[in-house]
C-alpha cells in the first residue's frame, strides 16, 4: 500500500503542475466590468441610446424630466429586401417619436413626431393637421395645445425629408418654424419611458458645474417624493 502512495505522489505533483492556476477574484471582475464596458458602448453606439426631455413642447405625451431609451437601430440603412426580413429595422412611418440632429444645429438633439413623410402635402388650419387634404385625429394632442396656433399653409415634404412636429402644437419649434428634418439627421425612435423626475425646464437644463451637482444632489434627496412612479418603464406612443 506505501509503495503504491509513494508512485502516485509525482504523478499528482505532474498533474497538480500543468494545471492552470484559477483565477483571481480580482481578475474576474475586471473581465466582468471589461465586459459590461464594451457592451455599454457598443449599445451606445450601434443599439440605443439615453435622453432626457428637457421641455414641455411633446406634452403631454412626454414630460419634463422624462428619461427615455432610444432605439438606433430601428432605421439603419439596408441594401437588399432581406435584411428588412431578418434584421429588426424599418422604415419611419407617420406617428413615430424620433429623436434626431436639429437641422441649424446639429450638436443638439431634438425630439419630435413626424407626421409627414416624403411625398405628403402638410398644412395646419385652426390648430388642426392636415395630411394629403385629410384632417388627422391626432388624440395625443390636447384641445386647448391648439388654441392660438398659426395657419400653416399646405407644404409638400421632399424626398429623404421629413416633416415633424410636437404634440403640443402652440408651445413647439418644429418643422413650421426651421423646416424638413433630413434623413440622415435621424438618430432613433423613442421607445419609453425608463424613468421620471418631477423638475422644472429650467432644473433640467442645469448651467455649469455648480448648478449641474446641485441638480444631481437634488434628484439623490428627493428621488423616491418626485419620482414620477406611474410613468417609469412607459412605452412611447
Amino acid at each position: 500500500m506505501n509503495v503504491g502512495g509513494r508512485t502516485g505522489a509525482p504523478a499528482e505533483r505532474e498533474a497538480d503542475a500543468s494545471s492552470p492556476h484559477p483565477k483571481s477574484i480580482l481578475r474576474d471582475y475586471a473581465e466582468t466590468i471589461l465586459v459590461c464596458v464594451i457592451f455599454v458602448v457598443f449599445s451606445r453606439a450601434f443599439a440605443f441610446q439615453q435622453s432626457k426631455i428637457p421641455s414641455g413642447s411633446m406634452m403631454d405625451t412626454l414630460l419634463v424630466g422624462d428619461y427615455i431609451l432610444v432605439n438606433r437601430f430601428l432605421y439603419a440603412p439596408t441594401t437588399f429586401d432581406w435584411e428588412k426580413k431578418v434584421l429588426p429595422v424599418r422604415d419611419v412611418t407617420r406617428g413615430d417619436i424620433v429623436v434626431f440632429k436639429y437641422p441649424r444645429t446639429p450638436e443638439i438633439d431634438y425630439i419630435k413626431r413626424i407626421v409627414g413623410l416624403p411625398g405628403d402635402v402638410v398644412e395646419v388650419r385652426q390648430g388642426y393637421l392636415y395630411v394629403n387634404g385629410a384632417r388627422q385625429d391626432d388624440p395625443y394632442v390636447k384641445d386647448e395645445y391648439r388654441l392660438g396656433v398659426e395657419p400653416f399653409a399646405p407644404r409638400e415634404v421632399p424626398p429623404g425629408h421629413y416633416f415633424a412636429m410636437g404634440d403640443h402644437r402652440n408651445s413647439s419649434a418644429d418643422s413650421r418654424a426651421w423646416g424638413f428634418v433630413p434623413r440622415e439627421l435621424l438618430k432613433g425612435r423613442a421607445l419609453f419611458v425608463w424613468w421620471s423626475y418631477d423638475e422644472s425646464a429650467a432644473q433640467a437644463n442645469p448651467q455649469g458645474i455648480v448648478e449641474s451637482v446641485k441638480s444631481i444632489v437634488g434628484k439623490a434627496l428627493h428621488l423616491a417624493s418626485r419620482t414620477r412612479w406611474s410613468r417609469c418603464f412607459r412605452a412611447i406612443r
